[in-house]
């Protein structure tokens, strides 16, 4: 009981960091994905295991809906072709995964949104230097030091932990704000 106790403690007081210490800049990326949407962009997302399956819940509750019936909007995780992933990792190198999807698919002013508890994921790193090439929004969702990406995006949320099941459960929080406000404001 006492492990118990102490995780659901851990990740509350890791949610009320999140509450203290990044309100604001979950305001500047919902702010950024509202206005690329607004504009008739695109927005594209990944992460490596867990932060993966993130990307592709985002997308999910962005393509669907998350609470209002609505008109789809235009969402992709670069993690769902496994054809295309295996591809370019066999024919060019893991850390290339995203970065050439990234080439295929990003315009100026899309969003570009990467995943990483650590912040150093290679592949996310890769992406977001061509997703920046290419005039687009860039934003990763990191932990306490948001690593080697929070030098090379617009915007780094960095969930105030060094504890990867938490800081996942906090993108996955944010996450959820990020569609409730995007419905809120595209579809008032």
């Amino acid at each position: 009981m006492d492990d118990i106790k102490s995780q659901i403690e851990e990740s509350i007081n890791v949610k009320s960091e999140l509450l203290n210490n990044c309100s604001e800049i979950i305001k500047q990326i919902a702010e950024t994905v509202v206005n690329s949407y607004k504009n008739g962009n695109s927005l594209y997302l990944m992460g490596n295991g867990g932060s993966a399956a993130d990307a592709q819940h985002i997308a999910g509750e962005l393509v669907g809906r998350f609470k209002k019936e609505r008109k789809a909007l235009p969402a992709l995780a670069f993690t769902t072709d496994t054809s295309v992933i295996t591809a370019i990792a066999n024919d060019y190198d893991y850390d290339k995964c995203f970065s050439r999807q990234a080439e295929a698919f990003v315009k100026k002013d899309d969003a570009v949104i990467g995943i990483s508890t650590s912040g150093n994921s290679k592949n996310i790193i890769k992406a977001m230097e061509i997703a920046k090439e290419r005039g687009a929004h860039t934003i990763v969702f990191t932990g306490r030091d948001g690593g080697a990406l929070k030098d090379c995006v617009d915007l780094c949320l960095q969930v105030p932990s060094s504890n990867t099941p938490r800081i996942q459960e906090a993108h996955i929080t944010v996450a959820h704000i990020l569609c409730s406000i995007i419905e809120r404001d595209l579809f008032a």
